[in-house]
């Protein structure tokens, strides 16, 4: 029964349900708008030199601590637009060449759809079907989705694995994962524009003082992140409220923008007392950061625009270019040509996966 544990109690996600209720009866309904993640690029740049060491920060107590040899179960929440479901194909694809190589820890792998039905790709990638929020409970902003689809899934769905990654649909394994959390510490990668120090008024109307220093909340998203199962039980309802408070909050809407739901979840750990080991190593941005080395995922959320000299022209499309956006409505074409002479190694290294995900991958051309 999914409304109560076997101790009687109610269950988490009866309780964000009856959350749930409460907002929506508090809500319009407005058109989804996907909200693009970008940024300005001076501020990147400047930033970049920050994630160079390959280590932030570890709570004390586990600095001897042996790492966690446990697998862990790959999670991604996506939607069944094309946009998503391309990215899935090639994060799934890259998933099966480094799950059993050495060094991983990667076990089962779900993707987490939170459109409400079955979609055409079922056969081909693991997926567990859940809801989305009710019509018009996401203001727009269809990531609220994510902490509501996790809540359902680990009520709902049987995972062997102690540990959970939390990947996004534009994540692809340029190494094979081991697990980096120790014991009840999660590892998380350290996002250099998730600043609670900097939004300490804001924080404190979810975070309140008796709680402790504003400085408990990581500087991190949910994702990537690997975790505890146990401990995203209990962090997923406050991740889902949170999120939820901080969107109705105008002041915190429009300071946080498209990294509210990012903030949640620092957010809901640190009322759990949950601290992260942070890694700079976890995962790489290109074109910012310029080699993948020992770097575990590459996140391509970014545009990559270089001139024909293979100078970066951020902000402006270039001669040569790859971004994810070009791709809105159907997966990108095969044999994408490969960057300039004198474009950083993990622009050319990105590229060079996807080609050889999508020429790979059978019916590549089926879903265009």
């Amino acid at each position: 029964m999914i409304g109560r544990k076997n101790n009687g109690r109610p269950s988490p996600m009866l309780l964000v349900l009856l959350a749930l209720g409460f907002f929506f009866a508090t809500y319009n309904l407005l058109t989804i708008i996907i909200h693009i993640k970008s940024s300005n690029s001076g501020s990147l740049a400047a930033d970049r030199s920050e994630l160079s060491d390959p280590l932030t920060r570890m709570p004390e107590e586990t600095r001897r601590a042996e790492s966690s040899n446990s697998k862990f179960h790959v999670a991604l929440t996506a939607t069944d637009a094309p946009y998503s479901q391309w990215q899935c194909r090639i994060m799934y694809y890259w998933y099966k060449k480094m799950k059993d190589m050495p060094g991983s820890d990667m076990g089962k792998f779900t993707r987490v759809l939170h459109s409400g039905s079955p979609d055409n790709l079922m056969e081909e990638i693991p997926t567990f079907v859940v809801d989305p929020l009710p019509q018009g409970l996401d203001r727009g902003y269809i990531v609220l989705n994510r902490p509501w689809a996790f809540v359902q899934w680990l009520e709902k769905a049987t995972i062997k694995e102690e540990y959970i990654l939390m990947a996004e649909p534009d994540h692809v394994f340029a190494n094979p994962l081991p697990n980096l959390a120790k014991g009840n510490h999660p590892a998380a990668f350290p996002f250099f524009y998730i600043k609670p120090d900097q939004n300490e008024k804001i924080i404190r109307k979810f975070y309140p003082e008796e709680k402790g220093p504003v400085n408990n909340v990581d500087p991190i998203g949910n994702s990537p992140v690997i975790i505890k199962k146990s401990l995203l039980e209990d962090i997923a309802p406050t991740w889902v409220n949170i999120s939820l408070r901080m969107k109705d909050d105008p002041e915190t809407d429009k300071a946080f923008g498209w990294v509210l739901e990012m903030y949640a979840y620092a957010v809901a750990s640190a009322l759990h007392g949950v601290r992260h080991i942070l890694r700079k190593d976890f995962m790489l941005q290109p074109p910012w950061d310029l080699e993948v080395g020992n770097k575990f995922i590459i996140h391509y959320t970014y545009g990559c625009d270089y001139n024909i000299k293979g100078e970066l022209t951020y902000g402006k499309i270039g001669e040569w270019r790859f971004d994810k956006r070009s791709y809105l409505s159907g997966p990108p074409p095969k044999n994408l040509s490969l960057p300039p002479p004198g474009v950083p190694e993990s622009v050319a290294r990105l590229v060079k996966m996807v080609n050889e995900a999508t020429a790979n991958i059978p019916g590549w051309d089926a879903l265009s």
